[in-house]
C-alpha cells in the first residue's frame, strides 16, 4: 500500500501546489505565466513532504540502462523509468556484444503477414519485421524495429521498387503502443489511431512501393528524443537493404511523417549526411508536418495547459534518452515515471492534459526551463546546425496553437540558410486539422519525388 499512498499524496501535494501558483502569477511580465519561476518554498516543500518514490536500488546496471559518465543513482533511476517488457522478446531483449557491429547489421527477423495484411487492407506478398544494429543518442550501441511491407503487385515502372519510411506519430511511453507490435499481434486498445489514418502505408502500397514503418522511439520509448529517432529510421533503411540486397539496394527512398513522426523525419534527415553517407545519396525527398522542431517554443504553448500530459510524456521519453534531464527530477515525479505510467500509450497523455500541472512543479530546480539541463537540451534537440540533404516538404497549420508555426518558419529559414532544398506551405487548420488538410500535397510531392521528378526550392 505504500506505493499507492505515496502516488496519491503525491499528486495531491501537486494539485495543490498548482492551483496556489497559477492563482498567484498574475503579475504583468515579458515571461508566460506557464513559464515562470515558482517560488524556492513550494520546490522545497514538494521534496520534504513527498517521499522518495520506491524503485529498486541496483548494484549492477542492465545493458539497457547504462549510461557511460553518469553516476550510478542516475543510472539506476534511469534503469527504473524504461518500459516494461512485453512479453515477446523480439521487442524486450537487449542483444548481447551489440559493440562494434555495424548499424543496420540483421540481428533476427520474422515474418508477420498473418497479422499485417488484414490491417494494411491492401493485397500484400508479405510483411517482415527486422531487428537491428543501432547507435542510441548517447552515441552507445543500441539496437532497433521496424516493419518492412511489401505490395502484391509486381514493380515494372523501371528500376528498383522504391520505398517509403513512414515515420507514424508513437507519441507513447509503453512498448505496446508502437506500429510495430501491432503488426505483429494485431489491433488493440493500446493501438494509435495515427497508425493507420491517414492512411500513408495504404496508398503507398497500392503506388506499389514497398513500405517501411519504423519503431523510430527505439527500445527505451524514447518520445521526442530525435536523435536516436533518427538513428533508428536510417539504420532501418540500412537494414532492409541487407535483408534483401537484390530487391531494395538501389531503391529510392522517400520518408514521411507527422507530429511525433515529423521528429524522427527530422532528425534522420538532419543526421543522414554525417550518420549514413551510405544511404544518402538514395533518399530523395522528405515531407513532414506539424513539426515539433523547437522545444524552447514548446516549453511555453503545451505546459500547464490541454497539452502538458503529452508534453509531460515528451520530457520523460527525452530523459530515458539524455540522463542529465533525471538530475532535475523530485520525489513527486519519480514517483510518476516509475508507477504504470511509464507504460501508458497516448492516450494517457492526452488525459494527461486535464490536470494542467505545470511542469516547474516536477523539478528540484524552481526554474527549470533557465537551467542549464534545459538549456543544453534546446540546443542538442533542435540541430539548428545541421544541414539536411534531403529535399524538405514542411507543412504546417496556419491555425496552429499547440505547436506554433514560428518553430517551422524558422526550420525552414534554417535549412535555407544551411543550402538545403525547402518546399514550405502553411495549411488551413490547428494541429489535428492540418493533418488533413495537408496531407494529399505531401504525399504527392513525395510521390513526385518517388517517381524521379526533381524538387523544387522555396528558399
Amino acid at each position: 500500500m505504500r506505493r499507492v499512498s505515496g502516488f496519491t499524496r503525491g499528486a495531491g501535494v501537486l494539485i495543490v501546489a498548482a492551483t496556489l501558483w497559477m492563482s498567484t502569477s498574475v503579475t504583468a511580465s515579458a515571461v508566460p505565466p506557464n513559464m515562470r519561476p515558482v517560488p524556492e518554498q513550494v520546490t522545497k516543500t514538494i521534496d520534504s513532504v513527498v517521499p522518495p518514490a520506491p524503485y529498486p536500488r541496483l548494484k549492477t546496471i542492465p545493458d539497457r540502462a547504462k549510461a557511460p559518465g553518469y553516476p550510478h543513482s542516475v543510472q539506476e533511476l534511469r534503469a527504473a523509468i524504461l518500459p516494461s517488457p512485453v512479453g515477446d522478446a523480439f521487442f524486450d531483449a537487449w542483444p548481447k556484444n551489440l559493440a562494434g557491429q555495424k548499424p543496420g547489421t540483421i540481428l533476427r527477423t520474422r515474418d508477420v503477414t498473418r497479422v499485417a495484411a488484414p490491417l494494411v487492407t491492401v493485397p500484400i506478398r508479405y510483411a517482415q519485421q527486422i531487428k537491428f544494429v543501432s547507435t542510441d543518442a548517447l552515441g552507445q550501441p543500441s539496437f532497433g524495429t521496424a516493419t518492412l511491407v511489401v505490395p502484391r503487385s509486381r514493380w515494372t515502372r523501371g528500376g528498383a521498387r522504391p520505398i517509403v519510411v513512414n515515420n507514424l506519430p508513437i507519441d507513447s511511453m509503453g512498448t505496446k503502443c508502437t506500429s510495430g507490435y501491432t503488426l505483429a499481434h494485431g489491433f488493440s486498445g493500446d493501438t494509435n489511431t495515427t497508425d493507420f489514418f491517414p492512411p500513408t502505408t495504404q496508398l503507398s502500397l497500392h503506388r506499389g512501393y514497398a513500405v517501411i514503418v519504423p519503431d523510430h522511439q527505439g527500445p527505451r520509448m524514447a518520445y521526442a528524443e530525435p536523435t536516436t529517432a533518427g538513428h533508428i529510421v536510417l539504420d532501418s533503411i540500412r537494414a532492409v537493404s541487407n535483408y534483401d540486397a537484390k530487391a531494395f539496394s538501389d531503391s529510392r527512398v522517400g520518408m514521411t511523417g507527422y507530429s511525433g513522426g515529423a521528429i524522427a523525419t527530422n532528425g534522420a534527415t538532419k543526421l543522414a549526411g554525417e550518420y549514413a553517407p551510405d544511404i544518402a545519396p538514395r533518399l530523395v525527398g522528405a515531407a513532414m508536418g506539424g513539426v515539433p522542431a523547437d522545444y524552447r517554443i514548446l516549453s511555453a504553448s503545451m505546459n500547464a495547459n490541454l497539452a502538458t500530459g503529452l508534453f509531460h510524456e515528451a520530457m520523460f521519453g527525452v530523459a530515458r534518452e539524455r540522463p542529465e534531464l533525471l538530475t532535475l527530477a523530485n520525489n513527486a515525479t519519480k514517483w510518476l515515471v516509475t508507477s504504470p505510467l511509464k507504460d501508458g500509450c497516448a492516450t494517457w497523455g492526452i488525459l494527461g492534459g486535464l490536470t494542467f500541472m505545470p511542469s516547474q512543479l516536477l523539478s528540484n530546480d524552481n526554474d527549470p526551463f533557465n537551467s542549464p539541463v534545459a538549456q543544453h537540451i534546446y540546443k542538442i534537440t533542435q540541430m539548428a546546425d545541421k544541414k539536411s540533404v534531403v529535399p524538405l516538404y514542411i507543412y504546417q497549420g496556419a491555425q496552429e496553437f499547440w505547436i506554433p508555426p514560428a518553430g517551422t518558419r524558422n526550420l525552414f529559414a534554417q535549412q535555407c540558410r544551411l543550402g538545403a532544398n525547402v518546399t514550405y506551405r502553411e495549411v488551413p487548420g490547428e494541429h489535428f486539422l492540418a493533418t488533413v488538410t495537408g496531407f494529399p500535397d505531401a504525399l504527392t510531392w513525395l510521390d513526385n519525388r518517388l517517381q524521379g521528378k526533381p524538387a523544387p526550392n522555396n528558399c
